[in-house]
């Protein structure tokens, strides 16, 4: 117990350290949750990491089954050999959901009659500047079929093919021949990647690697290749689909910012001020808040969740990700002293923080997104994060005539908490207020002053 407290005190200092040095920080608050991926049952996600024509292609593998009835078949501008193909490290994904994910953030409002002198830049309103509210075979076969084997290879606890076709019909059937289990209904989404002259990569788990490699899960699939298409094919995951379906995109970038060009790129709502006890209920209202925009959208947009430089963060909800973990999530342009020479594109050196994370939240069903996302790089490097901001009301007494005006804004500063969460999240404003504190004036009659 004596160690916690001294901990605590330690802690203490630091924040007071921090919170009232005469330096203008850019945060004095603290961080308290995160909107992630774990909100949603189903939510893929993809790790992009793109400079020039060259891109690093990370697909996190959520399936949930038997490992032996898995398939993925990935659309690719180029045929891919087993160098251009890595299995990929799952905790990377979670460094990157966890760094930029959505987050809550609370103040504490100062003694109104004892304010503290520092300078306040930092203020809540202040973070409004950071934006607003993924050869072989039987030769008979694939010559009837009009399907050509590219390259076959296996790769960690996959086995993978790439595959050329020249109609929809032939791929799906030697797709099925050949042990794919992939639904029925395939042929009309494969065929506008076909008239593309796109190639396949195809990808099944080999049961004796996968038992051999200790692991409960897939692990995510990498490939790095060259193309001027800037694009992520979302269409062949909508097989069958009769959902709404989340994906959340990473781009890295050492440019700026990433948009969606063939569908609009929205900001999620932002640097909203909501009640407390909202700290509680973090997941349900970033839940509703998001399904709430979405519609108010029609339903068709990417929205923009975090857009910041990986050097720093402001505030933080985890560490920024450091070298080694930015060359496991694909970064390929900075200078990695020990860079092994396996790996996939060497250039000349550039400044270790010169990676940009932008990262993008689209739900999509068939009807709203008929076609695949396609992405430009920007030079806009201008900071956005989706952040909720807590105020928490002095409490103590207040006998000056500032702290009693301080107490009667209270009511007001209530309502409009109340007024803006039940326009982010559609909640019943009457349900909202019941969960709202009273403002308490804290008026002492005027001779208790003399005589207390």
């Amino acid at each position: 117990m004596k160690l916690f407290r001294i901990w605590k005190t330690l802690v203490i200092t630091f924040l007071a350290v921090i919170c009232f040095a005469p330096t203008a920080w850019g945060f004095c608050g603290f961080y308290v949750a995160k909107a992630d991926t774990k909100l949603y049952n189903k939510a893929s996600q993809v790790v992009i990491a793109r400079e020039s024509d060259r891109t690093v292609l990370t697909m996190a593998n959520d399936y949930q089954g038997d490992v032996k009835d898995f398939a993925l078949v990935v659309p690719v501008p180029t045929v891919l050999q087993k160098e251009q193909v890595h299995v990929g490290d799952p905790k990377i994904i979670e460094r990157l959901d966890a760094f930029s994910a959505p987050r809550l953030v609370e103040y504490f409002d100062e003694d109104p009659c004892n304010p503290v002198m520092y300078d306040r830049v930092a203020a809540p309103s202040a973070a409004r500047e950071s934006g607003a509210l993924l050869r072989g075979g039987r030769m008979d076969e694939e010559s009837t079929l009009g399907v050509t084997v590219e390259a076959r290879f296996n790769v960690g606890e996959y086995d993978i093919v790439i595959l050329s076709a020249k109609e929809s019909n032939g791929l799906e059937t030697w797709l099925n021949r050949n042990g794919y289990k992939i639904p029925r209904g395939a042929k009309q989404l494969l065929q506008p990647y076909i008239r593309q002259n796109m190639k396949f990569f195809v990808a099944k788990v080999n049961l004796k690697e996968f038992q051999n490699s200790g692991s409960q899960f897939l692990r995510p699939l990498q490939m790095a290749y060259e193309s001027p298409k800037f694009m992520l094919p979302i269409r062949l995951g909508m097989i069958n689909s009769t959902s709404v379906q989340d994906l959340i995109v990473y781009v890295l970038s050492p440019k700026g910012q990433a948009e969606v060009t063939n569908y609009r790129t929205v900001k999620v709502p932002s640097d909203a001020e909501i009640p407390v006890f909202v700290k509680n209920e973090f997941g349900d209202f970033y839940k509703a808040m998001f399904q709430t925009s979405y519609t108010r959208e029609d339903k068709k947009v990417a929205f923009l969740e975090y857009a910041w430089n990986m050097g720093n963060c402001d505030p933080c909800s985890a560490e920024p990700l450091n070298s080694e973990e930015l060359k496991k999530a694909g970064v390929f342009w900075l200078d990695y002293s020990g860079m092994h020479e396996s790996a996939p594109f060497r250039r000349s050196l550039v400044p270790s923080n010169n990676v940009f994370i932008t990262r993008l939240h689209v739900r999509y069903t068939r009807d709203k997104f008929p076609e695949d996302l396609v992405f430009q790089e920007t030079s806009n490097e201008q900071n956005f994060q989706g952040r909720y901001v807590l105020r928490h009301p002095f409490t103590g007494d207040v006998k000056c005539q500032a702290g009693q005006q301080y107490k009667k804004s209270l009511t007001r500063r209530f309502e409009q908490e109340a007024q803006t969460l039940a326009k982010l999240t559609g909640w019943s404003i009457q349900d909202i207020r019941k969960k709202m504190p009273v403002a308490q004036s804290n008026s002492r009659p005027w001779w208790q002053n003399i005589w207390p």
